[in-house]
């Protein structure tokens, strides 16, 4: 009885599967929103879906995720059945991703440990209603409907023998790929999707549920199935189907007689041949040698899932299995927990920290000290630890495909609910970036684009009545660049409005009384909206015009060593970039001393290195410095004075000068000297600590002192 199993150890894996394929579900369907219609294909997919679901869902006795599913699946396979002409695609469309919303919500609430009690009653009298409207349009076009798809509750799950002459008898061999997790439970799937068209069903290994073992028995000798029903050969196909789990699906019928002598799936007796045509000393040196190969023990040799198929049926005999030839590698796959990865990170992290302690120790500055074969050591161990970072950091990134298609769902409900009609473009979905800078920028991207379908882009009638084309159009591309990845969200509705901000800039006291509004550059005004409070919407919708979001953004970003950088133009549209790590946890850094303080600085925002002279000086009679380098002019952040450390370099011919550059902004900082370039393990500086403008993180050296690591876009903005 189904009410017997224990269905603890299916949990994690019946959540995993049923979140991949509800992306992949989300992701077919916002690719299609446009369409006139689902193609064949999609329908076929989408109706596969729900039908895996509704089976896993009906196993682990999730009966309203089983209902609402079942109810899904009903729809598409009137679609699959009777080919309706005019359905209509949008209202279709949102179907589908209510119900991909609910099973999330309630998959959440199993995740977290409470029960999946959401009530699907109103979705399922809504696509009652739609399925309704679907059927009497196509009786209205001379459609016959098909046969009523119908799910019952699992309660024994062998199903007793009631052959009629309709009957039909297959024997199944199915094969899954060698890295598949808990193969019991995937053929357990099979076998609960099988018994809805099933009278006689029999499969091997039996203990499927409890036998934990037998997942092991199915990847080694595969499954076997042995089904009476009254269905063709392409049906229980379409019904098993082949995806990330199964490799190999082999269906042949056979006669009643066969399929009651059970699994005997082995190759038929070989067919009797009569040698006329050698003579008598050769056959009986031919029958010589076949005896001793007989009496030779044969080496079994080793069977692997889908190492046998189908062969074609010849006349007069039956279907075989055969030997397939050597294939291909085919990549393995393995799903770790991520809190593992983040402490492996961590644990890799020390180790780079340890390194330096050892390979800095005072012990090693001995004069006279002979350190070739140390040395060499040092290098092969730096070595490894560098390949170890890298493959540890490449496991840890993840394509930005699922977040962007989480926009493109956004795009679609808002501009539904406004009444626009918006086209959303992706470019470089499959850039990767850590995993954690992922669940950083999810919230900001989300902020943004929703301003882009709100504030950005026009009603139709604006659009009309501008002469621009009715469609408007947001796009989200990700591109890659020095270690940085660029994420930005465009639009091509009506651009910020500059006047407008300014005003609302000025009411609130945000500018220079004594400074012409001229005198701001367009980039010093568009980063007013980021401001906490600021907002230039009259009206509060659901949306905006509360002032809150882009200044969530902006922290959101910067906490993650980001920035953003915004561009419009009136009329024509806006654009927003994000600029931020691929990875947060160990950069290229160069270590510098202040004092007695010691500060990092990522590579990659060092322009160059420099000595300077005093008469190269020259201070404004606010007291802020500059320096003329090849005739460029560049203002002077002096870290020992910025922060008030004691004990630091005055003169400027004593230090030395660093140029930085951030999206296109240079600051030169001087310190008192370079220590030199190393990997740095970046930490977070402790909450008790009061907030420091130009720092982001710190880090431990190889002697075991703190370093500060500043942070450029933060001193760009100060110098």
């Amino acid at each position: 009885m189904a009410e017997e199993f224990n269905t603890d150890g299916m949990l994690d894996m019946y959540l995993f599967e049923n979140e991949q394929l509800l992306e992949q579900l989300q992701e077919m369907v916002l690719d299609q929103r446009d369409a006139d219609c689902f193609d064949e294909d999609s329908i076929n997919e989408i109706f596969r879906t729900m039908h895996t679901i509704k089976g896993s869902s009906g196993i682990m006795m999730f009966d309203n995720i089983t209902a609402i599913s079942h109810k899904l699946e009903d729809v598409f396979y009137f679609l699959r059945e009777s080919h309706p002409e005019n359905v209509p695609h949008v209202e279709l469309v949102a179907h589908v991703l209510d119900v991909a919303d609910f099973i999330t919500n309630e998959m959440d609430k199993i995740r977290e440990g409470d029960p999946a009690d959401g009530d699907a009653s109103e979705m399922i009298a809504e696509l009652d209603k739609f399925l309704d409207t679907l059927k009497n349009g196509a009786q209205e076009g001379g459609v016959e409907p098909p046969p009523e798809n119908k799910h019952e509750e699992p309660k024994q799950f062998y199903i007793a023998p009631v052959a009629t002459s309709a009957s039909r008898f297959y024997k199944i061999y199915i094969s899954f790929f060698p890295e598949t997790e808990m193969a019991n439970v995937h053929a357990y799937k099979t076998v609960y999707a099988l018994k809805e068209i099933a009278e006689d069903l029999l499969y091997s290994p039996e203990d499927i549920i409890s036998d934990e073992s037998s997942a092991d028995i199915i990847l080694q000798d595969g499954f076997r199935i042995l089904l009476q029903a009254q269905a063709t050969e392409e049906e229980i196909r379409n019904i098993i189907g082949v995806g990330y789990d199964i490799e190999k699906v082999g269906v042949f019928e056979c006669k009643a007689e066969e399929f009651l002598q059970g699994f005997d799936f082995g190759d038929e007796e070989q067919d009797v041949q009569i040698d006329l045509d050698s003579s008598v000393e050769e056959i009986e040196t031919k029958a010589a040698e076949e005896e001793k190969k007989k009496e030779q023990p044969a080496a079994k040799p080793q069977v692997a899932p889908g190492d046998y198929v189908i062969k074609s049926k010849e006349p007069g005999k039956h279907k075989k299995l055969a030997r397939n030839k050597s294939k291909a590698e085919k990549t393995s796959y393995i799903s770790v927990d991520v809190a593992k990865m983040n402490q492996l990170m961590d644990l890799i992290g020390e180790l780079v920290i340890s390194e330096s302690v050892v390979l800095q120790n005072q012990d090693l500055k001995v004069p006279g000290l002979n350190l070739d074969s140390f040395n060499k050591a040092a290098a092969q161990l730096s070595k490894v630890s560098t390949d170890l970072q890298n493959v540890i950091m490449s496991m840890r990134m993840v394509p930005l495909t699922n977040t962007f298609q989480k926009m493109n769902r956004i795009v679609f409900d808002v501009s539904r609910k406004l009444g626009k009609d918006i086209e959303f473009e992706m470019i470089g979905d499959q850039t990767e970036v850590d995993k954690n800078i992922v669940e950083q920028i999810s919230d900001p991207l989300m902020h943004l684009v929703r301003n882009a379908v709100d504030h950005g882009i026009e009603t139709n009638e604006e659009r009309l009545d501008s002469g621009k084309p009715d469609k408007g159009k947001v796009t989200l591309s990700a591109r890659t660049e020095a270690g940085k990845v660029w994420i930005c969200v465009e639009d091509n509705g009506k651009g910020l409005e500059r006047d407008k901000i300014l005003a609302k800039a000025r009411k609130q006291g945000l500018l220079d009384e004594n400074k012409p509004d001229s005198a701001y550059k367009d980039k010093e005004v568009y980063q007013f909206i980021t401001l906490p409070g600021f907002s230039t919407n009259e009206q509060i919708t659901e949306y905006s015009g509360r002032g809150v979001g882009m200044d969530v953004v902006v922290q959101n970003i910067q906490s993650i060593g980001g920035t953003l950088d915004i561009e419009s133009a009136p009329g024509m549209g806006s654009t927003m970039s994000l600029k931020i790590p691929l990875t947060l946890a160990i950069i290229d850094g160069i270590v510098m001393e202040t004092g007695t303080s010691s500060f990092v600085l990522e590579t990659g925002v060092i322009k160059e290195f420099f000595r300077v002279k005093e008469d190269m000086m020259f201070q404004e009679p606010n007291g802020d410095e500059y320096i003329m380098i090849r005739g460029e002019c560049y203002p002077v952040l002096r870290l020992g004075r910025w922060y008030g450390l004691e004990e630091y370099q005055e003169s400027v011919e004593n230090g030395i000068m660093l140029i930085l550059e951030v999206e296109d902004r240079k600051v030169c900082v001087f310190v008192d000297r370079l220590i030199g370039e190393q990997e740095i393990v970046v930490k977070p500086i402790p909450s008790y600590i009061k907030k420091v403008k130009g720092l982001s993180g710190c880090t431990q050296l190889g002697d075991g002192s703190i370093a500060l690591i500043l942070d450029p876009g933060g001193l760009v903005d100060e110098a």
